[in-house]
């Protein structure tokens, strides 16, 4: 088989050539129009979610909305650190 590709080619070395730098061509060509993002985003993905339970403090909402949320999503994404904030009004 490469025996038959080694013949070919030294026989057509015209068409080879011309193969060769229409190749070259559409590679730069290539190169140059494809987007290509040179940094890629590193950043660690964020999930925000705000609750809000009017009338209650801040130690009610965190225990019986916030945390249950936070130990479900632990559990099924696999996050390893997680940071919650509950104030007078909503949880975060």
């Amino acid at each position: 088989m490469i025996n038959r590709i080694i013949e070919f080619s030294a026989h057509n070395r015209v068409l080879i050539v011309v193969l060769t730098i229409c190749l070259t061509i559409y590679g730069l060509w290539s190169l140059r129009s494809i987007p290509l993002d040179a940094i890629p985003d590193l950043s660690d993905p964020q999930v925000i979610i705000y609750t809000e339970w009017p009338g209650r403090s801040p130690d009610l909402i965190e225990d019986q909305i916030t945390y249950p949320i936070i130990s479900a999503m632990l559990a099924a994404m696999g996050k390893w650190t997680s940071f919650t904030f509950t104030y007078l009004m909503p949880s975060v």
